[in-house]
């Protein structure tokens, strides 16, 4: 299975109370620039890309692809949303009993502490459910990470295992499928 067959895709936007999810645009890179370059969003995720590096090497549509959505409120792109398949070939893949859908997520730090992850990650965990019927979802966070944690168990999120990687304490929890 491609990544293309993974999920039908792209899918009309979906919106929320406050949100609007969609495919990544070329109005969106400075926004891309912002959150991959930033220090904050990457404490948990092994550092932040240069900035430069970042405004060279980017894509003129950044994030375009099967699963990946963007984040918008009020016309701005906060953050990104993405389901993408676990490659459970590789010798390293953790739990590749659990399944095959990966949820993550990244929020521009002005957006934090709205509940807009909460709002956004759950509106594409139903929009999976209704594409994907009988599939689980996983999801993968530093424990250090209170706030994903917090996130990942008022989503659904039940925890699996817990193991080391990246010199740190690592959370691994699945959704299952909706009965």
């Amino acid at each position: 299975m491609t990544e293309a067959d993974f999920l039908p895709w792209p899918p009309a936007p979906i919106s929320t109370g406050r949100l609007v999810l969609r495919e990544s645009e070329s109005r969106d890179r400075a926004a891309f620039v912002e959150l991959l370059s930033s220090p904050e969003v990457h404490t948990y995720l092994g550092g932040p890309r240069p900035r430069d590096e970042c405004e060279r090497g980017l894509p003129d549509t950044p994030g375009k692809g099967p699963g990946h959505f963007v984040i918008e409120r009020d016309g701005a792109m906060i953050g990104t949303v993405e389901l993408k398949r676990r490659d459970l070939e590789r010798p390293d893949t953790v739990r590749p009993d659990a399944g095959k859908a990966e949820l993550g997520y990244l929020f521009l730090p002005e957006a934090w502490g709205h509940g807009y992850a909460a709002e956004a990650c759950a509106a594409v965990l139903d929009w999976f459910t209704a594409a994907c019927p009988g599939e689980p979802v996983v999801l993968f966070t530093q424990t250090a990470n209170a706030r994903s944690m917090r996130l990942a168990t008022k989503l659904g999120f039940t925890e699996i295992h817990r193991f080391e990687a990246w010199d740190a304490a690592q959370w691994m929890g699945v959704r299952p499928p909706a009965t």
